[in-house]
Formats: structure tokens, sequence, C-alpha cells
């Protein structure tokens, strides 16, 4: 549970540090957006450090994770309700991840 909880936090870091230069770009927001998602952004590569295996399988899992987050920003933030295919793929995305995760290994 501790391993999600982290990926999320990490997903959550990662898409607001590409949201806010988004609004930027896109919606005619301030530069000051890109201070707070610099941060955002590497709170994000910190966070990726603190996942306890090798890095390549926690870039790997850790993706099915951010699509799962990813929509959830897009019904909380962007206001568009996931369609079931987007949740018939999320979830394979999320078990995919949990084979990643959580396989038994020796090394």
């Amino acid at each position: 549970m501790n391993t999600l909880l982290l990926f999320v936090v990490t997903a959550v870091a990662e898409i607001v540090g590409c949201y806010l230069p988004w609004l930027w770009l896109r919606k005619d927001g301030s530069a000051w957006l890109l201070l707070p998602a610099a941060v955002s952004l590497a709170l994000f590569a910190w966070l990726l450090t603190l996942h306890p295996t090798a890095s390549g399988r926690v870039y790997a899992a850790y993706g099915g994770v951010y699509i799962g987050t990813a929509l959830m920003w897009l019904w909380l933030v962007d206001g568009i309700r996931p369609s079931r295919w987007d949740l018939l793929g999320v979830g394979l995305c999320l078990v995919g991840m949990m084979v990643i995760m959580f396989a038994p290994r020796t090394a």
C-alpha cells in the first residue's frame, strides 16, 4: 500500500509540474506558474528515488499508476468523466504495474 501511495504522490507531482506550464502556454496564464512547476518536477524526480527497487522497474511500474492518476485529474480538474474504455485501460495498466512491482524475485 505504501508503494501505491508513493506512486500516486509522485504522479501528482509530475502532473502538476506539467499542468502549470500548460496553463501558462495554452490558457494565457502567468509566467510565474513556471516556478512552482519547476519545484513540482524536482519533487517528482526526488520522489522517484524513494522507491526501494531498481530504477527501470520503478519507471515501468510507475507508468501504470501515472495513467490512473492522470484519468483522475481528467475527472477532477478538467471536469471530464473517464469512459468505461478509459477505466478498462487503466485497469489493465494497474494489473501490469502489480505484476512488475510485486512479483517474487531473488535479486
